[in-house]
């Protein structure tokens, strides 16, 4: 059964990683796609080219989410190629990983404006439409950073723990029309990113997580089809960890 026949979703960051991942599972579900990418032309093509063999419409479109105007430019061109926009998933994200101490005001603030401003630029971009519809879902990508915190990431777990923040408040606001808003807080995640890590650091992370292995790009996937589709009608303002029991 697909879960997502005829819905028209927006990814921002799927060209690689989780937001590649959560495409891959969408389309198999049905579901139109609408994605950005930072700066992989090649890899963005390529993605839609392997999505649309699904039998769904895709088009990748090269844009930032984290400034205000290029996001509303960005959803005003996916309304006119696609007829609505069911689905959000704000995913894109950075890390700028230091120290406190040695963390410069730049890179506290480039995480912050790319990880949780775009969540803010994005919603209120798309808003409107799903007002008019009188239904959307709006999934956002925190971290258990963002719900624990973590040495050395103070501006990723600031950023994670804002958007929390800003999906309970959304979710208060958009209800009455029909519009639910969730987060999704993955944990330690097997990606591209995690592949350049010493065994060794892989291993003892998956020691410390009770399911013993890190999750899959599927895993977070997964959990973003539910929370698109209707089986999660009733389901609103909740944070669901996606983390093999890490935060337990």
């Amino acid at each position: 059964m697909k879960l997502l026949e005829g819905k028209t979703v927006i990814i921002t960051g799927a060209s690689r990683g989780i937001g590649k991942g959560i495409a891959e599972v969408f389309a198999k579900h049905g579901a139109n796609i609408a994605f950005t990418y930072s700066s992989s032309a090649a890899a963005a093509e390529e993605l839609a080219a392997k999505l649309a063999a699904e039998g769904v419409t895709v088009k990748a479109y090269q844009s930032d989410a984290s400034k205000f105007d290029a996001a509303q430019a960005f959803v005003d061109q996916v309304l006119q190629d696609f007829p609505s926009i069911d689905v959000l998933i704000n995913n894109a994200g950075i890390t700028k990983d230091n120290l406190l101490m040695r963390m410069s005001e730049a890179d506290f603030d480039q995480v912050i404006e790319v990880n949780l401003k775009s969540v803010f630029n994005m919603t209120k971009a798309v808003q409107k439409t799903m007002l008019k519809q009188r239904s959307g879902s709006i999934i956002n990508m925190s971290s258990v950073v963002g719900v624990k915190g973590n040495a050395g990431q103070t501006n990723y777990a600031a950023s994670k723990a804002g958007v929390i923040g800003f999906t309970k408040s959304v979710a208060l606001e958009l209800g009455s029309r029909n519009i639910r808003c969730n987060a999704i807080a993955p944990g330690f995640i097997e990606t591209e990113m995690t592949a350049k890590l010493n065994e060794e650091v892989v291993k003892g992370w998956a020691e410390s997580i009770p399911l013993k292995r890190g999750g899959s790009t599927e895993d977070v996937a997964n959990a973003c089809l539910f929370l698109a589709s209707d089986m999660s009608a009733y389901v609103t303002g909740q944070v669901l960890n996606v983390d093999g029991g890490m935060l337990t």
